[in-house]
């Protein structure tokens, strides 16, 4: 016969009871019983997550992580953080990076830093998905330290492109410039990566637009060649000169036929359009100031 939700109540509450019982009997010479009690609480909280009751199996994980810590148990407390992230998930994201974040610490305490660096990036997600894209920042940096200190070079770039698009979204269009220069650079030496440079040099090119100074736009176009002799042949080479052509004229119809007409071809995500939308707005706030003195 299936168990149903109350079923599973029920016996979650039963090995919860039991797990307490052990935590009574426990005293610092008998560790085992700390043991004991972690996996009664794990069992416990797995009991509530088939019910669906995420916030009980939240707590009780979190109560199996600190029984572990009790042994020093410190890599199966991180993981009862993470599986206890999991479940608040499904109802309060802070509860999940609270967790997640307690998870972080103790893996790179014992020197897990890909493992920290895989929980750092679930936290950036997660204030992702809630639209605090500072936090979000900050932990997809952190999880690229981590990354780098665990050799792994493909997800290290992956996180650094994240922190990139989001210091374009925060206005910090220098630090996007150097992150994407420098991803770049990095790409023309691997076979695998070298094929991702012009996206990179195309949305490096975007920040400088939106910046608005010509003479620093052909610098870049310049720096760019140089870094890439390849780049120059590429659409995202026209594209970018052509845009910078426009703002350098000051017009405004020239700079959307550039963008539909690239648009038509290479759909533009909607970062590439936010940036693109905010130089079109510069623009035209420049054609109307010199409306106004004529």
């Amino acid at each position: 016969m299936k168990a149903t939700m109350g079923d599973h109540i029920a016996k979650g509450q039963e090995l919860a009871k039991k797990a307490e019982n052990k935590l009574h009997a426990c005293c610092p010479l008998f560790g085992s019983n700390f043991e004991e009690a972690a996996q009664l609480f794990h069992k416990s909280a797995t009991s509530f997550k088939l019910a669906k009751s995420w916030d009980k199996a939240g707590s009780l994980f979190v109560k199996s992580s600190k029984c572990h810590m009790k042994v020093d148990n410190n890599y199966d407390a991180a993981n009862a953080y993470v599986d206890a992230a999991h479940c608040y998930k499904k109802t309060s994201s802070a509860g999940a990076i609270s967790c997640l974040n307690k998870a972080v610490t103790i893996f790179t305490e014992i020197g897990r830093h890909i493992m920290a660096a895989k929980y750092s990036k679930e936290i950036g997600e997660l204030y992702e998905l809630d639209q605090d894209i500072e936090h979000a920042r900050l932990h997809y940096e952190k999880a690229a330290e981590f990354f780098e200190i665990g050799d792994a070079a493909t997800s290290v770039i992956q996180c650094k492109i994240k922190v990139a698009q989001f210091c374009a979204q925060l206005q910090q269009y220098q630090k996007a410039i150097k992150i994407y220069e420098d991803i770049a650079r990095q790409s023309l030496h691997s076979n695998m990566l070298k094929y991702g440079v012009r996206g990179h040099l195309l949305n490096s090119g975007l920040c400088q637009l939106v910046q608005g100074d010509f003479i620093a736009i052909s610098n870049a176009l310049e720096r760019y060649q140089d870094l890439d002799p390849t780049f120059s042949r590429t659409r995202e080479y026209k594209f970018l000169a052509d845009l910078a052509a426009s703002i350098d004229e000051e017009d405004v119809e020239k700079f959307t036929r550039v963008v539909n007409a690239f648009h038509g071809i290479t759909p533009l995500d909607s970062w590439k359009s936010a940036l693109l939308l905010r130089v079109k707005d510069a623009l035209k706030e420049k054609e109307m100031e010199e409306d106004d003195l004529t």
